[in-house]
C-alpha cells in the first residue's frame, strides 16, 4: 500500500525535491512528483487539517441523516476504505493518507492533472478516478466529506481564492452526480495559501505544485450522532 500516516504538527516547512520522485501522468505521459514519495515531510506543513469539519459536524450529521457506525465497527471500515480506495486509485497519482489516529482519510487528487492551469474544468480523463471514489463513498456512507481546492500562484490572489473554491465545489458536484450525497459535503477552497510544497525543475525553477483539490473523509459513529442530536 502506498497510504501514509499524516504527521501533523504546527510549522510549515519547505520541501525542495529532485524530480526522482515522480509518477506518470496518466493523462499526457508527464513526469509528476509524488506525494507519496514525499511522506511526512509534507504531512507536516498540513496545518488546516487539525481541525475538524467544515462548519462543524452537528448539523451537517443531522441534515444529511447519517446514522454512524457502532464503535467497533468505525474503525475495520476505516482500514477497509483506506486499502480500498487505494487499491481502486492505483497508477492515478492519487494518494489516499490517513490523518491522525484514524481521525480521517485524505484523498489526494494529483497537483496538474485533475485540472489546467487557470481552470476549475475537471480534466475528463480523470473522470474514472473520481468514479472510483465516489463508488467508495457510497460503500461507506456513515461519513461526512470535506473538499479543499487549491492553486498555484499565476494569477492574483483574488483570482487564485475564487479559483480554488470553484475546483473544490467541480469536485464535489461531480462526486454528488454519481450518487453521493451533497448534504454529507462541504467545500473549500485556500487559494494559493498552502502552496509551500515544490518541485526544482530541470532550469533550477522552484516551481509550486499546487492545483488540486483533496477530499478529507471524515468518519461518523453512533455516538457522534448521538450528541449531535443531544445538541
Amino acid at each position: 500500500m502506498k497510504t501514509t500516516r499524516i504527521l501533523l504538527s504546527g510549522t510549515a516547512a519547505l520541501a525542495l525535491l529532485g524530480t526522482s520522485a515522480c509518477v506518470t501522468d496518466p493523462n499526457t505521459g508527464e513526469q509528476k512528483v509524488s506525494r507519496s514519495a514525499i511522506g511526512g515531510a509534507l504531512g507536516g506543513t498540513l496545518g488546516y487539517l487539525l481541525g475538524g469539519a467544515i462548519g462543524g459536524d452537528a448539523a451537517r450529521i443531522i441534515g444529511a441523516g447519517i446514522g454512524g457506525s457502532a464503535g467497533a465497527v468505525v474503525g475495520k471500515q476505516f482500514d477497509d476504505q483506506i486499502k480500498e480506495l487505494d487499491e481502486q486509485t492505483a497508477g492515478s497519482g492519487v494518494d489516499v493518507e490517513e490523518v491522525g489516529d484514524g481521525d480521517a482519510i485524505l484523498v489526494r487528487l494529483p497537483d496538474g492533472v485533475t485540472f489546467a492551469s487557470g481552470s476549475a474544468d475537471i480534466n475528463p480523463g480523470f473522470y474514472q478516478t473520481l468514479d472510483s471514489v465516489a463508488e467508495s463513498l457510497i460503500k461507506y456512507p456513515n461519513s461526512l466529506i470535506d473538499v479543499y481546492g487549491f492553486t498555484d500562484t499565476t494569477g492574483t490572489a483574488a483570482f487564485n481564492q475564487q479559483l480554488s473554491e470553484r475546483r473544490a465545489k467541480a469536485v464535489a458536484d461531480y462526486i454528488a452526480a454519481r450518487g453521493v450525497a451533497r448534504s454529507r459535503m462541504a467545500t473549500r477552497g485556500y487559494g494559493e495559501e498552502y502552496d509551500q510544497l515544490r518541485v526544482k525543475t530541470a532550469d533550477g525553477v522552484n516551481e509550486p505544485l499546487n492545483r488540486r483539490v483533496e477530499i478529507k473523509i471524515i468518519p461518523i459513529s453512533q455516538e457522534d450522532v448521538a450528541a449531535a442530536r443531544s445538541q
